[in-house]
């Protein structure tokens, strides 16, 4: 793509993408323009659709993989290229809504002490006590740890936005504990192998899978699950559904409200109709 890719790289920037999300909608545009070997100012619509439909048909590509095609061309052609026109009418697709697994308390703490390193650990601890997504755990910087407030400084998240959450002692004490062992030298709370550069998400992946396979659990567990569990057992220890939407960054309630369909808690105490029947509670369904 060559110019093309260094404008719609910048047009990203400037529209303050997140450099995960940049680096997947280069991505998906270098696959188009390779499928045609011809530069995207000399395709329209229909190769468009035909691309995507050689996804989907012959490729066989998951519902989450086309919609980021399909976002990737939207942003290439009308923002970069300012030919709106062309991906005007390209549908977007439906994506299954999946209900995640969601480990138990006991699973969580199997979980963590299957990590032998302390670091890792430690990372790990803040991604479930303070419900954080897997950059944000990465990117903490020593700053950003209020041990007299009791809060974390969660910088740039999802879309840029900034938000507080809280610290919990269990996980101060183990945090000063990582610190008091490695030192670590420069900003980040959790360097990685570069001087200067902050741990990375694939190396955090990794652990985590190794973890799951030492703690011999069975769910499918993603760096996410553990966002997850932090939800979802606030819920079910009774926390209010609003306060949660503002610890994990949520912009609508709509998307916090899910938990309320996975936690057993949540699903027990809610009273079936049949039960009411014949009662005066009944007199609500007419």
């Amino acid at each position: 793509m060559g110019r093309i890719r260094e404008r719609m790289e910048a047009d990203l920037k400037l529209k303050g993408f997140a450099p995960t999300t940049s680096k997947e909608y280069l991505l998906r545009a270098r696959n188009f323009v390779a499928y045609y070997r011809r530069s995207p100012e000399e395709l329209g619509e229909e190769d468009v659709r035909k691309f995507l439909l050689h996804l989907v048909d012959e490729r066989g590509v998951r519902a989450a993989t086309h919609r980021m095609y399909v976002a990737a061309l939207r942003f290439l052609f009308a923002v970069t290229l300012k030919r709106p026109e062309v991906v005007a009418t390209v549908p977007w697709p439906k994506v299954p809504r999946k209900l995640p697994d969601i480990l138990s308390g006991e699973e969580v703490e199997r979980l963590l002490s299957a990590v032998r390193s302390l670091k890792h650990r430690a990372l790990l601890m803040t991604a479930y006590g303070a419900g954080l997504r897997i950059s944000e755990a990465c990117t903490l910087e020593v700053g950003d740890i209020d041990s007299k407030r009791m809060m974390i400084h969660v910088r740039e998240g999802k879309r840029g936005k900034d938000r507080y959450v809280m610290l919990s002692q269990k996980l101060l004490d183990t945090l000063r504990l990582h610190w008091r062992r490695l030192h670590p030298r420069g900003r980040y709370l959790f360097p990685g192998a570069f001087p200067g550069a902050p741990i990375t998400p694939s190396a955090v992946s990794l652990v985590l899978r190794k973890a799951v396979a030492a703690a011999g659990l069975t769910k499918r567990v993603t760096f996410h699950a553990l966002r997850h569990g932090f939800a979802t057992h606030l819920l079910e220890a009774g926390e209010d559904i609003r306060t949660i939407q503002r610890l994990l960054g949520h912009t609508s309630i709509q998307t916090t409200a899910r938990y309320t369909a996975v936690s057993k808690a949540h699903i027990a105490r809610t009273r079936s109709p049949l039960d009411m029947l014949g009662t005066p509670a009944a007199r609500a369904f007419g």
